[in-house]
């Protein structure tokens, strides 16, 4: 009997975590979250959103690791070698077709989440003579770094202000931290970044003593941009004040960020993510502040070119959202 009574309370137990914590899963599951380099804001979202995954969801540790940025996160998922990341839309609409750097091999992957808004930043500094795209001409620059889609982007930017980004150009590929440091040594004249507001490497360049900043608009581009890649962008504003030393609005091309995942991750899993992300979305803000747009009403089709995993979509529809 007490054999008995012993059971009948780990097996009550065990439900209740279940009901309060989402599933608790037969044993211990680690999923890999792909970021991107550390100066920019996957890498601490992601860590925030591990960090939450580990501490809500029984049975589920989640890591988040480093990486170049959207291309390698997503062929990272194609073979199997992760589970969930940040991406951008431009870029995770390229490996579901399997076109351009994913050419001859497809990523089927799935929307778990919409996150938020990616700004093109164009950054340099006073003294380079760069005050347009134009002006890049002749120029050292970096891109981005190689498997990032701050690099694809940027190529698509350079292609819509009518430069070509082999010929008119001294062309880079460094990381964000690696480009800010190369701009602070004047190795390089400017570099592209594509993130959310405000990005620790550009505030660190910012705040450098000696250095004021310039950031360049290319929100003008952005209809040149639509015509040729399915309308992923829009235009948008760095608000002047978002860097130290910035007075001026920075109209810039905007493109959308979300959290992707294989299409055959399990429904399940999908669900238990998407919903504990959401209802601890104000642990994330207190991380970065960009996941203040990872609200309910922004979970739409409309705001992604990838479909929701169907886990996703179980638990947006339950809190109403309409697909």
């Amino acid at each position: 009997m007490k054999h008995r009574f012993s059971r009948f309370l780990a097996l009550t137990i065990a439900a209740g975590v279940l009901l309060a914590g989402g599933a608790l899963y037969a044993q211990q599951k680690t999923i890999s979250i792909v970021t991107g380099g550390t100066g920019g804001v996957y890498y601490p979202l992601g860590g925030g959103m591990a960090n939450i995954l580990s501490k809500y969801l029984p049975g589920l540790q989640a890591t988040a690791e480093v990486t170049g940025g959207s291309v390698d996160n997503l062929k990272l998922i194609g073979a199997k070698r992760a589970e969930v990341g940040l991406v951008m839309v431009d870029a995770a609409l390229d490996a579901l077709r399997g076109v351009d750097k994913f050419q001859g091999n497809k990523v089927a992957v799935r929307t778990l989440m919409v996150l938020y808004p990616n700004r093109m930043h164009v950054v340099t500094i006073e003294g380079t003579g760069i005050e347009k795209m134009a002006d890049l001409k002749g120029k050292r620059i970096s891109t981005g770094s190689p498997g990032s889609a701050t690099e694809l982007m940027a190529f698509r930017v350079i292609e819509a202000a009518g430069l070509d980004k082999d010929k008119d150009m001294r062309r880079e590929r460094l990381s964000v931290a690696e480009s800010v440091n190369a701009l602070k040594d004047r190795k390089i004249d400017a570099f592209f970044w594509v993130g959310g507001i405000p990005t620790a490497g550009v505030t660190d360049l910012a705040a450098t003593p000696g250095v004021k900043i310039k950031l360049i608009d290319t929100a003008d581009l952005v209809d040149v941009m639509n015509k040729k890649y399915d309308n992923l962008y829009s235009k948008g504003v760095i608000k002047a004040g978002s860097y130290p030393g910035q007075t001026a609005d920075n109209a810039v091309a905007v493109v959308q960020n979300i959290l992707v995942v294989s299409e055959t991750m399990a429904d399940d899993l999908a669900y238990d993510i998407a919903k504990t992300l959401i209802e601890k979305r104000p642990e994330l803000i207190a991380v970065h502040r960009e996941a203040e747009s990872m609200t309910l009403e922004n979970q739409i089709p409309a705001n992604t070119p990838i479909p929701f995993h169907p886990g996703a979509i179980k638990y947006f529809q339950e809190k109403g959202a309409k697909f």
